[in-house]
């Protein structure tokens, strides 16, 4: 493997005092991308929650780049090099493509080469630029999620089920530009449901079903195992 930028040693987290995480336990090395999957309710979020600090844990360490970030606060997470792109977008629906985007870069004071960058990636946005982010279709508004994580810096990109909503050829479309920042080098950390997508793309994998690791490997490994095939490949 690469050298190691995230470890997650033995993490529980939850709600309210209950765990729905149950020691995971995962690695993500530079340059990689690395996919969690499993069905709702797995605890794919709560574990991206953790790691991103959404969530303090119950139990267990999270590591980013060899410093332990456990429960640090969202904001220091994002500066220490993490972006998270939750299922649910949260964009600023009243602002504008471009403000929205330009709020993913503060404080940093690079927004302009970050916007011809993310412009470049998806030209969409820069067509839409002063459109507002309220009006979009869903495809656009997934793009413009990921860009405004992009406008960071980010050395790790954690992105909750990506596809979320959209239809199976903007989805299609996400994976393309996904593949596109692969190529860049960027590290990813990718939790899916869309199984073929994801697996497309990664170069490793982590089953995870309820709140536990249950099986780990290569992206082939995953895609040619009779459990996964089964559970979500739909092959009998």
């Amino acid at each position: 493997m690469a050298d190691e930028l995230l470890r997650v040693s033995d993490v529980s987290a939850g709600y309210l005092g209950q765990d729905v995480l149950h020691g995971a336990a995962l690695t993500v090395g530079q340059g990689e991308v690395v996919a969690v999957i499993g069905s709702n309710g797995a605890g794919k979020t709560t574990l991206f929650r953790a790691v991103c600090g959404l969530v303090r844990p119950s139990g267990g360490t999270v590591h980013f780049d060899g410093i332990d970030i456990t429960g640090l606060a969202t904001h220091r997470a994002s500066r220490s090099g993490l972006a998270y792109v939750p299922a649910e977008r949260h964009l600023f629906p009243t602002m504008s493509v471009r403000e929205n985007l330009v709020l993913g870069a503060y404080p940093e004071r690079h927004q302009t080469e970050q916007l011809e960058f993310v412009y470049e990636l998806f030209p969409r946005l820069g067509e839409r630029k002063t459109q507002h982010a309220g009006k979009m279709s869903g495809g656009e508004q997934q793009m413009l999620a990921v860009a405004r994580a992009l406008m960071s810096r980010p050395r790790l990109l954690v992105l909750d089920e990506p596809t979320t909503g959209l239809a199976p050829k903007l989805a299609i479309e996400a994976y393309a530009a996904l593949g596109e920042l692969r190529r860049q080098g960027l590290t990813i950390l990718v939790a899916e449901q869309q199984v073929p997508l994801v697996l497309g793309l990664a170069d490793r994998g982590y089953v995870l079903d309820h709140g536990r690791i249950q099986l780990t490997g290569t992206a082939n490994q995953l895609a040619d195992d009779p459990e996964v095939r089964r559970a979500y490949l739909g092959v009998t």
